[in-house]
Formats: structure tokens, sequence, C-alpha cells
């Protein structure tokens, strides 16, 4: 299994320059283009509620992601967003054009690879996948929190729910 990042994005999952919270507009496009390949993912790794419940919460703090599952889920999406190396890392240009194609600019989507960069440094040495993967997830909701970029849960679920 390779190695991801929430939502690159969890992950990833950014604006240049918007008029009204440009990175949170990014992060609310990025996490919801991410969240798309969700259902797939669900089928084939036959997910129950609370991996989902996991995913829908991501973004607040006070929410501790403690389920391996949802860091195999978290692999299973990037994988589907080539947004993983041969090595099961982060592949850098993958994830700065994923977060470019979904409204970044060039500095938040360098920002976003490099906070997943740092979050996977600190998480090398994991030996199960998955919970690596948590982990790095977990690392980099927190940087993107310390930026104040975290979007607001109700919006992507509005989104998601829109594009269904």
């Amino acid at each position: 299994m390779g190695s991801c990042n929430v939502f690159v994005a969890l992950v990833v999952l950014t604006v240049g320059v918007r008029e009204i919270e440009p990175s949170k507009d990014a992060m609310k496009y990025i996490t919801s283009g991410f969240v798309k390949v969700l259902e797939e993912c669900k089928q084939e790794l036959n997910m129950n509620d609370h991996i989902i419940a996991d995913l829908f919460h991501y973004w607040k703090l006070e929410y501790t992601l403690l389920n391996r599952d949802t860091g195999c889920a978290i692999i299973c999406m990037s994988k589907k967003l080539e947004l993983l190396d041969a090595n099961g890392r982060m592949h850098h240009g993958n994830a700065q054009e994923f977060a470019k194609k979904h409204g970044a600019g060039d500095e938040v989507a360098s920002k976003i690879v490099q906070i997943i960069h740092e979050c996977e440094k600190k998480h090398e040495r994991d030996d199960d996948e998955c919970l690596r993967v948590l982990e790095v997830a977990k690392c980099f909701r927190t940087g993107i929190h310390e930026l104040d970029w975290q979007p607001k849960v109700e919006v992507i679920v509005e989104e998601v729910l829109t594009e269904m």
C-alpha cells in the first residue's frame, strides 16, 4: 500500500488570489475533489459508516481519527487520484497539479505540498502504511488549521451533494 496525504489532500487537498478567504475556498474545492472517489473506495474496501464519519469530521481538530481503516481509505482515494509515486509517497508534481486544478494558486499549492512533505518526514518510520497515512493526515490537518485554511464541513458536504 502507498502513502497519502489526507486530503491533499486530504488533502489536498487552494487558491492564489481570490477576493474572500482564497485558501479556505481552495481547501474546500480540493477536499470535495478528493471525496469524489470515496464511493469507489467504499465499495472496494467494504468500508463501514465509522470510516465515512471519520472522513466527514476530518477537518475538526477535536475529532481524533483513530481508525486504521481511515488511513487505508485515504490511500485508496490517493491512488485513484494519482497522488502517489511509485514508492507510495506523495507525488509532488501530481499533488501540486491536483491543488491547482481545484482552484489553488502556485503559492498556496506549493504550501500544501510542503506541509504534506513535512508530515511524511515526521512519520517515515511507521511500518503500518494505513496507520502511517492516518498520522500524516492528522499532521496535515493540524498544519492547515495553523494557517487557518481549513474549510467548513457544511460547505464541503453541500459541494459534494451538489455534484452528485
